[in-house]
């Protein structure tokens, strides 16, 4: 017999923190491109290719992508675990949505080391 706790203390609390971080990252990212955007950077093509094509922005872009996957991951699966009761279904939407995430993950570091 298997003897799982499922309340407590400190049940969520990663998933709390995990989502107030990665919200804290994509805030600092944001921040950045408005600053970005108000120095010029948008100006044309060329401004904006070199502005992401740097390292460090090319570095904090992917801090973004992941932080915004695995906020959208921990949001998402708390849905499908509260509203999708068949177990069957609730284990396709996590793979499904699994996969996705991991997809555009990959496709947007394929975007960045491509600039």
């Amino acid at each position: 017999m298997v003897n799982r706790k499922i309340v407590g203390a400190h049940y969520g609390l990663i998933d709390w923190l995990a989502q107030r971080i990665t919200a804290i990252v994509m805030i600092v990212f944001t921040l950045v491109i408005a600053v970005g955007l108000g120095s010029g950077a948008g100006a044309s093509f060329e401004t904006w290719r070199a502005f992401m094509s740097a390292e460090p922005m090319r570095f904090i872009t992917f801090l973004f992508v992941i932080a915004l996957c695995w906020h959208a991951w921990v949001g998402v699966r708390d849905i499908w675990m509260d509203y999708v009761q068949p177990a069957g279904i609730k284990l396709a939407l996590h793979v499904l949505t699994l996969l996705v995430l991991i997809g555009y993950a990959g496709w947007a570091v394929r975007i960045i080391w491509r600039l």
